[in-house]
């Protein structure tokens, strides 16, 4: 599995902090920016390179962690490029269920609003680490999803 990590500086701090938790434990990831704080930046600069990663894999074993300050700017970026299910749980169950039902392939975090990082830190290992159910109901959704981005 590759990771690819971005976040405009809502999210950096956050992000800085993922980036060590995933080199606690051997994961390999990318970092795709910014490297550096800067209160000017723009979450799309940094969605967009993560996402079209995630969607260039054809293995389709790539995810992302994205993050901005609510979370809802840099999943509404990622969710414009064919094949991304970018989602902005607020919280474990809601990240377990969005893998598990959703099979989302990007997590979304807000850096404003997870102020306890071992909750945030939970979050991200439970995106890594839940596996898609295959139940057939969510097959059959996710499948008339990629039919629609297929059509238009």
């Amino acid at each position: 599995m590759k990771i690819y990590l971005g976040a405009d500086h809502g999210g950096f701090e956050l992000k800085e902090k993922v980036k060590t938790w995933l080199s606690e434990k051997g994961y390999e990831f990318e970092d795709c920016g910014p490297f550096s704080y800067d209160e000017k930046d723009d979450y799309p600069d940094f969605a967009f390179p993560v996402a079209e990663k995630v969607a260039a894999d054809s293995s389709g074993e790539s995810v992302g962690i994205l993050a901005c300050r609510s979370s809802a700017g840099v999943v509404i970026a990622a969710n414009k490029v064919k094949g991304i299910r970018a989602a902005g749980p607020r919280d474990l169950i809601s990240t377990e269920h969005a893998r598990d039902h959703n099979d989302i392939n990007i997590l979304g975090l807000s850096g404003e609003w997870l102020k306890d990082d071992e909750e945030a830190k939970r979050m991200v290992f439970a995106f890594l680490e839940t596996p898609f159910s295959n139940d057939e109901r969510h097959v059959r959704r996710l499948a008339k999803i990629a039919a629609y981005e297929t059509a238009h």
